[in-house]
């Protein structure tokens, strides 16, 4: 069945976006060449999932994030044009990233007592739902950096805490100290608000097409779930709530349900 698309929707679809960094790694962007642009936007899908397909200087691309578990080997995502479905197969490459081992003052946050654990369960449906939205606005992909300040953990470290073995980094820390201003990093929706027990104060963008990104950790909440937010409004303030070691901001980018390196789509790399 041939999919119909909304004239403005088509017109929004022919607008370039700057494409994130080509990463075919664990955690990385794998940037598919789907050819010209001379239609409307092929449909492309990674099994059931569907993935976010952009314009750059007249060709269409695919952009699948990379789960950090995956091994090398190939990954096949399918490509509807016209009626027609073309497989496409995608190389994965090695990347190991290193470890990195914390103390973490409330142990809560390294053991979480019984009621802890059935409110972590709780919260984890909500922000399962989050990172699974697709929408149909095609997402501007290249994205500032949130808030001032250097880079400090980088994603997909292998994370202890108290010598104990969690999961790895999914973000990327900006240290900085609390109160400074978080800035949305491409216009946006906000998806969801809220106070988590492991990320602390958070919110999440919808950029459109399974683009979702994360801002943990907030003293403060600036914005409302359903407000649309342009590049550089502000979202809120760096905190130290939840698992922390200090104030910091942690971000995160989520592409097609997956926790990808958020430098890959940070415009300045690409300047």
């Amino acid at each position: 069945m041939k999919r119909l698309i909304p004239p403005l929707l088509l017109a929004n679809a022919l607008q370039a976006f700057a494409l994130p960094q080509n990463a075919p790694v664990p955690g990385g962007v794998a940037v598919i060449d789907l050819g010209p642009a001379t239609q409307a936007a092929p449909l492309a899908r990674w099994g059931e999932q569907a993935l976010a397909v952009v314009n750059e200087r007249g060709r269409w691309f695919a952009l699948l994030g990379i789960p950090l578990d995956t091994l090398p080997g190939e990954l096949e995502i399918r490509v509807s044009k016209g009626g027609a479905i073309e497989p496409k197969t995608v190389a994965i490459g090695i990347r190991n990233y290193p470890e990195q081992r914390l103390t973490i003052k409330d142990k809560r946050k390294v053991e979480p007592s019984p009621e802890d654990i059935v409110r972590i369960e709780r919260e984890q449906k909500v922000t399962e739902a989050v990172k699974k939205r697709f929408s149909e606005t095609p997402p501007d992909t290249a994205l500032d950096q949130p808030s001032p300040g250097p880079l400090s953990s980088r994603f997909g470290l292998r994370r202890f805490f108290n010598g104990q073995p969690r999961n790895p980094h999914a973000g990327l820390d900006v240290a900085a100290s609390s109160g400074t201003l978080v800035h949305a990093p491409s216009d946006a929706v906000v998806a969801n608000t809220g106070d988590y027990f492991f990320n602390g104060n958070t919110v999440f963008l919808d950029h459109g097409q399974g683009l979702i990104t994360a801002y943990m950790h907030l003293s403060r909440i600036d914005v409302r779930p359903g407000q649309t937010v342009k590049r550089g409004e502000p979202l809120g303030a760096i905190g130290a709530t939840g698992r922390v070691t200090g104030p910091h901001l942690h971000w995160a980018v989520i592409l097609n349900n997956t926790p990808v390196d958020p430098e890959l789509f940070l415009s300045t790399r690409r300047k």
